[in-house]
């Protein structure tokens, strides 16, 4: 059932669809393909984009860069139905999820394709519909001396094709537009590009700049001379002329705009209202973008803001002098994440102390790409707790601890394996006054914390 007027299921049904998800996903994300990343748990926008780099950063490549037209409205159900093996029970709900139509003042409309609007479940069900493309391309063009004739990175309903071959490019293009068409779906032409990495290149009348967007990144290959040449790799390493360049795309650098927009929206506001707008925006757009080549970028856009933020000063005290800029901007010493300071002459800070974050204090910290083989649901706690210090799907302080000992138990000693049943145990009981915090809590085997609790009862009774 829709709510009328929107089209987006009920509170009721998201509930029901996250119970449905949680029973298929385990399953599918076993059988979901190595290089699709969107929509899945443990995985992310910045695995895509590390996938790309460590596929074309030995050579010069073609692109196929496409975009599957309205993905999520035009899916057959009956194809997408067949895919999925389940009981009856939940198949049933599926199908009325992908039947119930919408209710829009008054009429209502059928819907015969796609998957529900703003559901749950509906990310997954998109994701099962276009498994077996990326196979699908892989068992047309295998490896060839250890060498991939073409690789499929897809994202959701983005993907790119890569290969060192033009003909390859072209035909999976054919290839990709006919595998597409039982699921309902076809690739929009206006945003389907071929180009070439590193080269300008001629196509169908046009020639199209070397280097390509993705998912607000631009990849593209650039000159370099000796020292910064990248290297085929292997025995027989040679250099390739080139380097590989990955930064925020110009589309993406537009943000400046939502930038513009919350500042002038806050024109009247204290200078600590429009701080604690700005700094979210700021932050998580710095943090999107802090895995690759994104310095001299971050430079730039707080040159910006400094001087929209200067023309806000003086929108409020008019032709302002030193002095009154003071009032707004202010010397001071920051502590950044990795733990160096760094000392600001013209900060935008109140007088209470509350700044503004800068783009450029956001450190460069390669993305560590994520194991094709590893799944959110694989039971490797281990593996999970040390991407970034927390688990996904896993509790933060499991995580945690499994990072803190190293992945062993702290009473036997022995590492711990998926098929280990665990147990977080207080090293100083609470009865006898220890405290729920991480200096007080360890893993420990089952076994192992059925020992210790005897232990302890044991020494409680002749203290």
């Amino acid at each position: 059932m829709k709510k009328a007027g929107i089209g987006i299921p009920t509170i009721q049904d998201r509930a029901r669809q996250a119970l449905v998800k949680s029973a298929l996903e385990p399953e599918w994300e076993s059988r979901f393909e190595s290089t699709s990343y969107g929509f899945r748990p443990g995985r992310s926008a910045q695995d895509a984009i590390a996938r790309i780099y460590s596929s074309i950063n030995k050579g010069e490549y073609y692109v196929l860069d496409a975009d599957i037209a309205k993905c999520f409205d035009r899916i057959n159900h009956d194809y997408l139905l067949s895919k999925i093996h389940c009981p009856s029970c939940l198949k049933r709900d599926l199908k009325q999820w992908l039947k119930a139509g919408v209710l829009d003042n008054g009429v209502f409309e059928d819907t015969e394709s796609g998957t529900p609007q703003g559901g749950v479940i509906s990310p997954l069900l998109a994701n099962i519909a276009l498994d077996g493309m990326i196979r699908f391309i892989e068992t047309m063009y295998p490896k060839k001396a250890n060498r991939a004739q073409a690789t499929v990175i897809r994202y959701a309903d983005d993907f790119v094709v890569i290969s060192p071959s033009l003909e390859i490019i072209e035909q999976c293009k054919t290839a990709i537009s006919e595998r597409l068409k039982p699921v309902g779906l076809e690739i929009k032409p206006e945003k389907t590009r071929i180009c070439h990495t590193f080269k300008p290149i001629e196509y169908e009348g046009r020639t199209e700049e070397p280097g390509f967007d993705f998912l607000g990144f631009n990849i593209r290959q650039y000159p370099a001379g000796k020292y910064k040449s990248g290297k085929t790799g292997g025995m027989a390493s040679r250099l390739i002329g080139h380097k590989t360049h990955i930064k925020p795309s110009q589309k993406a650098v537009a943000h400046t705009e939502v930038i513009k927009g919350v500042i002038k929206q806050f024109k009247t506001a204290p200078q600590s209202t429009l701080i604690n707008k700005l700094n979210p925006i700021i932050m998580g757009w710095s943090n999107y973008y802090s895995g690759v080549v994104s310095t001299e970028t971050f430079t730039k856009l707080d040159k910006t803001i400094w001087q929209m933020l200067r023309a806000w000063t003086v929108s409020r005290c008019g032709k302002a002098s030193h002095e009154k800029l003071r009032n707004y901007f202010r010397h001071g010493t920051i502590k950044l994440s990795n733990g160096k300071e760094r000392h600001e002459n013209w900060l935008f800070q109140t007088k209470d102390g509350l700044h503004l974050f800068k783009h450029n204090w956001t450190p460069i910290v390669r993305h560590t790409l994520r194991r094709p083989d590893a799944t959110l649901y694989d039971g490797n706690w281990t593996y999970w707790a040390s991407r970034k210090g927390r688990a996904i799907d896993t509790p933060n302080r499991v995580a945690k601890l499994l990072k803190k000992q190293k992945g062993r138990c702290t009473w036997c000693g022995q590492f711990f394996t998926p098929s280990d049943l665990i147990e977080i145990d207080h090293i100083v009981p609470r009865s006898q006054g220890g405290k729920d915090d991480y200096k007080n809590i360890q893993l420990l085997h089952r076994h192992c914390h059925d020992d210790k609790t005897a232990l302890d009862e044991e020494m409680m009774l002749y203290s």
